[in-house]
């Protein structure tokens, strides 16, 4: 019984210890996407929705927007996504915030396509996919805050897309080391799970 209890216990343990090394590469995997900036020609700019306020982009949207405006003032792509759905009671989606946004900073309303029912990451770039059938590479340049980086690009494969992610330097969610590896520790469980399932 004593023998069986210590095979029992070292069993255990060695699950535990492999958990947390998978636990600890999937954290190092998606710090370090968040660092790297991978931006390079594509067929479009992928602009992931954020939350708005009656038509204005809370201060995080705008971050995501801005850095999509960069990338398309240096020609990167022909084509601007603008990503997002509504919530329960609101009139505007995240989608159409952010389009007029980057109208104004001169993005032309030609260049632009909304996926306005999207109400997650998956919805968002299933609708993505469908609007890329066609294109001759399938390449896109996905921009979010810096921690959702890893879990973009798994999701995007994972949908026949070709992605490049591209963090936002100015996220203010980056700016608050608390609240940043709040977001880092959410990801390094949701990321691994999106191999698998939506």
């Amino acid at each position: 019984m004593r023998r069986s209890g210590l095979r029992w216990g070292r069993l255990v343990a060695s699950l535990l210890l492999f958990a947390a090394a998978a636990w600890g590469l999937s954290l190092g995997a998606v710090v370090l996407t968040a660092h790297l900036d991978r931006a390079r020609p594509a067929e479009a700019i992928v602009v992931l929705g954020a939350a708005q306020y009656d038509g204005k982009p809370s201060p995080v949207l705008r971050a995501r927007l801005d850095h999509g405006v960069a990338l398309w003032k240096r020609g990167l792509a022909p084509h601007f996504v603008l990503t997002g759905g509504s919530g329960e009671g609101d009139t505007w989606s995240e989608a159409s915030a952010g389009r007029r946004y980057v109208l104004r900073r001169g993005v032309p309303d030609s260049a632009i396509l909304l996926e306005s029912r999207g109400r997650t990451t998956y919805e968002s770039l299933a609708a993505v996919s469908v609007m890329m059938d066609g294109s001759p590479t399938r390449a896109v340049i996905l921009v979010s805050d810096p921690f959702h980086m890893l879990r973009l690009a798994i999701v995007a494969r994972r949908l026949g897309l070709v992605p490049y992610t591209s963090p936002t330097p100015t996220s203010p969610i980056s700016a608050n080391r608390r609240m940043n590896w709040k977001y880092y520790l959410g990801e390094s469980v949701k990321a691994p799970m999106a191999i698998i399932q939506r």
